[in-house]
């Protein structure tokens, strides 16, 4: 998910510190996580989120919250003065807040591995054909922000996550034959996650009702559901009803033409087999 367009991500070891700072003052202001989100018209997953380093604190929401912990502008301060990794595009961040903390999860892949599903030889692949090319250092610092993501579906309760994939996925190489044996190995064991179900769409069908392109849908916390799509040079998060409710069941329509997940399974497993 990175296009042309760039703003500065804060990086993770600055969001725990972050975190960790909102934590104590929290504590000694006298709120539990539940109190202060709801003097601050978030919800309690949101507050904890920022406190484990998981999602970073906006300015806005540290000046208020420096009004309510009387803390000086200490969270403004730290917030300003955060590192930054200038590589995330401005169309993905909010997309990135939402997925870390989904209740499910829904993507129709057609070209690449989802990125949740990626190893990190496939990542750095994936990152190294980008046109305009990116400098080394860029690359390995996209490739670990791609992997932290991977943790949503190792969580205590992770989210529910179905993943339909485009078969000519599978026929491709990128990265080499090494990396694409250890991806397609990754994909096999990731079939058998709890809460994760994986199907491939096959190749040689006469109808096809996903031509636009690839689209994920997300249902959050409060229960609102959100699509969100990619072109070449930019990326839309959709809330309107309608148009998720077409997503949707454009999704629907892909996994009853996709293999079960038993049959992709043991496609998967024959593909390791050769």
């Amino acid at each position: 998910m990175i296009g042309s367009r760039r703003r500065p991500q804060k990086n993770a070891s600055a969001r725990k510190l972050v975190g960790a700072l909102l934590a104590l003052h929290r504590e000694a202001a006298g709120f539990t996580q539940r109190t202060l989100a709801d003097r601050v018209a978030a919800s309690e997953d949101h507050i904890a989120s920022i406190e484990q380093g998981r999602r970073a604190l906006k300015m806005d929401m540290a000046v208020l919250l420096d009004e309510i912990l009387s803390t000086r502008r200490t969270l403004e301060t730290a917030v300003d003065n955060m590192p930054e990794v200038d590589l995330v595009p401005r169309f993905a961040e909010e997309y990135l807040d939402r997925e870390r903390e989904a209740l499910s999860i829904s993507w129709y892949e057609a070209f690449v591995v989802p990125g949740l599903l990626q190893t990190e030889a496939y990542a750095r692949a994936v990152f190294r054909s980008r046109v305009p090319v990116y400098d080394e250092d860029s690359i390995e610092q996209l490739v670990a922000m791609r992997i932290e993501r991977r943790e949503i579906l190792h969580r205590k309760q992770p989210p529910m996550a179905n993943f339909v994939i485009w078969e000519a996925m599978l026929s491709d190489r990128l990265g080499g034959p090494n990396v694409h044996v250890e991806q397609v190995r990754h994909l096999r064991k990731c079939a058998d996650l709890p809460g994760v179900s994986l199907q491939i769409l096959p190749l040689g069908r006469t109808t096809h009702a996903a031509l636009d392109g690839p689209f994920i849908l997300l249902e959050t916390p409060d229960h609102q559901r959100l699509a969100y799509t990619e072109t070449q040079r930019g990326s839309h998060l959709i809330a309107d009803l309608d148009e998720v409710a077409i997503l949707n069941q454009k999704y629907a329509m892909l996994r009853t033409h996709a293999r079960d997940p038993e049959e992709t399974k043991g496609l998967l497993d024959r593909l390791l087999g050769e």
